[in-house]
């Protein structure tokens, strides 16, 4: 049980807002980690004991000195659009929401490099950003409802990454405002070199109260639809449109299959292999070249800023995969870097999985190389099936980030970040943030 003391004190806090009402304790302990079979089971029964909600960065030090004073777990919460649950209370606790902290401190003139609060949502930046000719360059497909400090800590890539790789690439992440959650809350600023350790760490090792971002030049992104006569020539296309000299913000291939569960809104109804493509308004007639070359089809649909919502990027990502969800629940998904060819690999897998495994791909850049990502959508046929999936992709060649495990690790790269786990011992060395979630820590 929470200590009465420790109610007492935070009750007390200037700019502290306290939650306690069993639907709010319900709904701040949650994510969208139904994703998941497996953590749906595994997280049903984690709830806080206490939610607050800081409006200054002074009463977020005051909950990190108390938390400590008490030995009470402190699990950080943006707007809960993680899919694995990053921002559930293990060890219930308190969890302390951020979004109060949304102010845009400032964005230079001259290189567009912006620093933001962490409860800033990234739609709120980026309509601040282009009064100043420039925009993100990464982003989820929930970018409408997430938050800046969430992506950071707990997104890996999105939107964008077919030109501009993935978070944790050295040059998105320029520093960081932390408070430590040691005997005496410190506040401290973090170059990137040293911030690149709390950079995807599900907030375990420090709290993040602002960002100091790079951006992008404005573009009026134009969304491009382009229906195939197969789905080899879907891949062909993507990959030609990924290495071409043009402007390209979103590469979305979609098995026919999935293109018929989703969203029809304005899209052409066709029954095809499909891209979905954000290009620069001068790439639409070599994409268009490209597409003719191959046989297939070619819709613009126009600028992505006058559609006003409903737009390309709500059907890509983990977007299709929530779209799939709503339709039928017993979807679920994985994540992979697809080995290079990747048609053995992907052929391979649906002549094994047949129409229990449904084909989305990403285009991204990994490393300064072009490269295809895969977001399959599953049918759940139990946990032992899952693992016989993940294993045969692992042995065709694929990299899995496994997003059915609560680990920092474990949904990466499957290997221990020593500086992430060096961090915590400095910034929270009784292990009260997001305990739980850094498979390498132990105090």
């Amino acid at each position: 049980m929470l200590p009465d003391p420790l109610r007492t004190e935070l009750a007390a806090v200037p700019g502290l807002r306290l939650l306690t009402q069993p639907e709010e304790l319900e709904r701040f302990s949650r994510d969208a980690y139904d994703y998941s079979p497996v953590l749906q089971k595994r997280l049903a029964h984690c709830r806080a004991e206490l939610v607050v909600r800081p409006e200054t960065v002074e009463a977020v030090v005051r909950v990190a000195a108390a938390c400590r004073r008490h030995a009470v777990p402190l699990t950080l919460r943006g707007s809960g659009t993680g899919n694995y649950g990053q921002s559930v209370p293990l060890e219930s606790g308190v969890v302390m929401l951020m979004t109060q902290l949304r102010a845009v401190r400032s964005i230079d003139q001259a290189t567009g490099v912006a620093v933001v609060e962490s409860g800033c949502l990234l739609k709120d930046l980026n309509r601040e950003l282009s009064g100043f000719g420039r925009q993100l360059r990464l982003m989820p497909s929930t970018w409408r409802s997430a938050t800046i400090g969430g992506f950071i800590a707990g997104g890996s890539g999105g939107i964008g990454s077919v030109r501009w790789g993935f978070l944790r690439d050295p040059g998105h992440l320029l520093g960081l405002e932390v408070v430590t959650i040691d005997e005496d809350p410190r506040v401290l600023q973090l170059d990137a070199s040293d911030a690149e350790a709390l950079n995807h760490a599900y907030g375990t090792n420090g709290i993040i109260t602002a960002l100091r971002l790079a951006t992008a030049i404005s573009v009026d992104w134009q969304e491009v639809v382009v229906d195939c006569p197969d789905w080899r020539t879907a891949v062909d296309l993507a990959r030609r449109c990924s290495s071409a000299a043009i402007d390209l913000h979103l590469c979305t291939v979609l098995e026919a299959a999935v293109v018929e569960m989703l969203p029809s809104w304005d899209l052409p109804r066709r029954s095809a292999d499909r891209l979905l493509l954000l290009v620069a308004p001068d790439a639409v007639s070599t994409v268009q070249r490209l597409a003719s070359d191959l046989g297939a089809e070619l819709t613009h649909l126009g600028a992505e800023a006058a559609r006003h919502g409903s737009g390309l990027r709500e059907l890509s990502w983990n977007h299709t995969t929530l779209h799939l969800r709503q339709r039928d629940p017993e979807w679920t998904y994985l994540q992979m870097l697809l080995p290079q060819p990747e048609m053995h690999c992907l052929d391979m897998l649906k002549r094994s999985w047949g129409d229990d495994l449904l084909w989305h791909l990403e285009g991204v850049r990994q490393q300064g190389v072009q490269r295809i990502a895969a977001l399959p959508l599953v049918r759940w046929r139990g946990e032992e099936a899952l693992e016989q999936l993940m294993q045969q992709c692992r042995d065709l060649g694929a990299l899995i980030f496994n997003p059915h495990v609560l680990t920092v690790e474990g949904g990466g790269l499957g290997v221990v970040d020593a500086d992430q786990v060096a961090t915590k011992h400095r910034y929270d060395p009784a292990g009260l943030l997001n305990p739980g979630k850094l498979g390498g820590f132990s105090n």
